[in-house]
Formats: structure tokens, C-alpha cells, sequence
């Protein structure tokens, strides 16, 4: 759909000459040739930007502009004069408007600014629809369970200093968005944010994301290039997954945190920075520190305030207003009319063990709203894992081969959920070998 332009003119001229072009740059336009005209049509033609006559009979430019934003606060408005002066231009521009431009114009310049303004409207919005989801998704780090609430509060605490973090826990307990609300709660929420992922990446790739490189310093670096710490200066840098971090880059992110300071690769200039490490793992990096694979110096640097982040399973108390989250925002983002989550599947929830923590809940209700009718989540909409798994405070009354079963049934179900349903993958994981792995799956009934 073209964007809508509103002309507003009093010399036919300028209207006719301003249509054309507007019209051969695919926009559609509607035009008005006073200032009562204009806010009739600001009203009924709804337009996404308004090129503004200053001069005017009856009611001028400026005024004009003052009425719209009392109505409309994020139309671009770019006003037009044969009179131009400074005094004006900072007058228009205090009231509201995006630019200036005197008479007589050219039509390629009014088209460029055009654009211009459009394109920082569509940012604006962009920015607008980020932050309210960011700040919808800080739903996922409020909770009644005692051991989340203690997480919580030391994050809130740790979120007023400038100490590094170190969250612990199990893939998909939401350490990430942790990370974020801890941003969020500090000095530095105005400032960027920027998460790096350290698996999947080479030393060469992980060393250039974090410190960025010079042009030439590798096969590949055609250009220069900023590292995530460089471009977060002042604000929160997030490393998920350190623990599966290189040696050599290891040591170098060791002298980044007492040093504050860090060379790009192919660089032998220093550049310091002010940035805030939070870091993430779900591995324990005081058994690598043992067998040699982690700095122990790296461990403390990171380890300063440590938060252990529950699993589901652990706090079950949370699942209710966690289904309910995801059943609004999974409903609203599919357009289908999800109410309520039915008694039974409720109960299901509370009762199987989540091996893929808060993730695998959020994408068990998706599934549910993407596949099901509505209005309300039934076990039909869940799949056969859900519905068919034994409760997990069962375990005492099990026989010694079930209670083995039921243990093997749990590490295969994790280990899938891990590995994004990669049987191979998942097999690998476990030590087993994959032959062995899928007959395992057949026979204890596991999807």
C-alpha cells in the first residue's frame, strides 16, 4: 500500500508541481489549499506525512502545524515558505515539524526529504514495537516461587553496580532475557544492549564478533569493522554459553576484564571501553576448571555475583501465569482467538517435568494456538509427550526397572529437546551410538 501524502498550498502552482512528482515517485497524495481544509483532511484522508505552506491565508503554517499535533504526535510535517528565515525555521521546528525548506524548491530535494522523513517515521515505530515487546517479555523474570523470587532480588540488587554477573542454569530457563531485565533495572538501560552467542562460532569469528577486526587482518576482511564491544560502549555486553569458549580467547577475554581495554584483530591500537559483562552457561564451570578447560582466573572474574536460575520443574508455582503469558502474546501474534488454557491441560502442565524449562513451554502453548481451534487450550491441542507423561512426584512408588525406564525416558526427552529434535545430535549428546539411540526411542514410546 503507498504511503499518503497531504499537499497543503494555497498556489495551484505548487500543488500541481508537487502532485506530479510525489505521484512519479509512487506515493498517493491528497491536497488542500487552506489551513481548515488541511485538518478536515488530516482527519478523513489519514496521511503519513503533510507537506505545510507556512504562508497562508487565514490560518499560516504554524498554526496549522500546532493543531495537528495536538491531534496527531508522530506525523512527519515538513513546512514550505517563500519567506524563510532562521527565526521561522526554529519556530516550525520547536512546534513539532520534521524540516524547513524555502521556496522555490526543487522537486528532487522535496522528494529526498520525503523519503527521509518516512524512513525515520518507520525506525521510530520500529523502536516503539521492540521496547514494548522487550518490556512484555521482563513477565518471564517475575515470579511466586521462593527460588525464583531469590534469583530476582539478587539480580536487582547486582543490576545497581557495576559487577559482572554470571547466570547459571539449564538451557532454556530464560538466561538471556535475565540478562536483559538486568539491564533494564540499571544505570545503563539508555544504552545498548548486545548478546553474542559463543557456540557455533569459530575462535577466528568469535574473536572478531566480540573485538572486531582491521581491514586485511584476515582471508575475509575486506573492511574494517567495529566488535560487539566496542559498539556497546556504555551499555551491557551478554555472553551466552561462555563456557564453551576457546583457550587463547579465553585468556584475551581475562585481559579484556581486568584491563577494560582490547586491540582489534590485526589491530595494535588499545581501545578502552565502559561496558557491563553479563555472562551465561548452562555447563559447570567448576568441573572445567578442574579438568583443565577453563581458566580458574577467567572463573573468578566472571563469577562475581553468580545467579542460579531454576528450572521449571523447580518452580512449578510459576508455570499458571507463565502458560497464561504465552497464550496472550502466541494469540495475538496468530490472530486466533486463544481465551483460557482447560482445567485438564492445566493439570498436565503442572504435572510433567519440562526437561526444555521455560522454552519448550512457550513453544508447547504455540504449537497448541497454531494447530488447535480454540477458544481454550484442551489436551488435544498437546502433544503426545505432554498428555502420556507419568507425573514426576511419582517416582517413589515406581518398581525398580520402571524407575529405570522412566529415568532413561527423561534423559532421551532432554537430550531431543536440546538438540532441536536432531536424533543424531541427540544420540551424540548421550555417548550412545545412534543405532542403539533410536531403538531406545521406540521402545520406551518416547515421539
Amino acid at each position: 500500500m503507498p504511503k499518503k501524502i497531504l499537499i497543503v498550498d494555497d498556489e495551484p502552482f505548487n500543488l500541481d508541481l508537487l502532485e506530479q512528482e510525489l505521484g512519479d515517485q509512487g506515493y498517493a497524495t491528497e491536497r488542500a489549499g487552506n489551513g481548515q481544509d488541511a485538518l478536515k483532511k488530516v482527519e478523513s484522508f489519514l496521511p503519513d506525512l503533510i507537506l505545510l505552506d507556512y504562508m497562508m491565508p487565514g490560518m499560516n503554517g504554524l498554526e496549522v502545524l500546532k493543531e495537528i499535533r495536538k491531534r496527531e504526535d508522530d506525523i512527519p510535517v515538513i513546512m514550505l515558505t517563500a519567506h524563510g528565515t532562521i527565526e521561522r525555521a526554529v519556530e516550525a521546528m520547536k512546534a513539532g515539524a520534521y524540516d524547513f525548506i524555502p521556496k522555490p524548491f526543487e522537486p528532487d530535494h522535496i522528494a529526498l526529504t520525503v523519503r527521509k522523513a518516512l524512513e525515520r517515521q518507520r525506525l521510530q515505530r520500529e523502536v516503539e514495537i521492540l521496547s514494548t515487546e522487550a518490556d512484555s517479555r521482563y513477565h518471564l523474570v517475575v515470579g511466586e516461587s521462593p527460588r525464583m523470587n531469590e534469583a530476582i532480588e539478587t539480580a536487582k540488587k547486582a543490576a545497581a553496580s557495576k559487577a559482572t554477573v554470571l547466570l547459571l542454569g539449564e538451557s532454556g530457563t530464560g538466561k538471556e532475557i535475565f540478562a536483559r531485565a538486568i539491564h533494564n533495572w540499571s544505570e545503563r538501560k539508555a544504552q545498548p544492549f548486545v548478546a553474542i552467542n559463543c557456540v557455533g562460532l569459530s575462535k577466528e569469528l568469535l574473536e572478531s564478533e566480540l573485538f572486531g577486526h582491521e581491514k586485511g587482518a584476515f582471508t575475509g576482511a575486506h573492511q574494517f569493522k567495529k566488535g560487539k564491544m566496542e559498539l556497546a560502549d556504555g551499555g551491557t555486553v551478554f555472553l551466552d554459553e561462555v563456557g564453551d569458549i576457546s583457550q587463547e580467547l579465553q585468556t584475551k577475554l581475562l585481559r579484556f576484564l581486568q584491563e577494560r581495554e582490547f586491540e582489534r584483530v590485526g589491530g595494535t591500537r588499545p581501545i578502552r571501553v565502559d561496558v557491563r559483562i553479563i555472562a551465561a552457561t548452562n555447563r559447570d564451570l567448576e568441573g572445567a576448571v578442574k579438568e583443565n578447560r577453563f581458566r580458574e582466573d577467567l572463573f573468578h572474574r566472571l563469577n562475581v555475583i553468580p545467579i542460579d536460575l531454576p528450572a521449571l520443574k523447580e518452580r512449578k508455582e510459576d508455570i499458571p501465569a507463565l502458560a497464561r503469558y504465552f497464550l496472550q502474546r502466541f494469540s495475538v501474534e496468530t490472530k486466533k482467538g486463544f481465551t483460557d488454557i482447560a482445567p485438564e491441560a492445566q493439570d498436565k502442565f503442572l504435572s510433567y517435568h519440562w526437561p526444555g524449562n521455560v522454552r519448550e513451554l512457550a513453544n508447547v502453548i504455540e504449537r497448541a494456538i497454531v494447530l488447535g481451534e480454540g477458544p481454550k487450550v484442551t489436551l488435544q491441542d498437546l502433544p503426545p509427550r505432554i498428555v502420556f507423561a507419568e507425573k514426576t512426584t511419582s517416582d517413589d512408588s515406581l518398581s525398580y526397572h520402571e524407575a529405570v525406564d522412566a529415568y532413561r525416558r527423561e534423559l532421551i526427552q532432554r537430550a531431543l529437546v536440546q538438540a532441536q529434535g536432531n536424533r543424531a545430535a541427540a544420540a551424540k549428546a548421550l555417548g550412545l551410538h545412534r543405532t542403539h539411540f533410536f531403538k531406545l526411542i521406540k521402545s520406551l514410546g518416547i515421539e
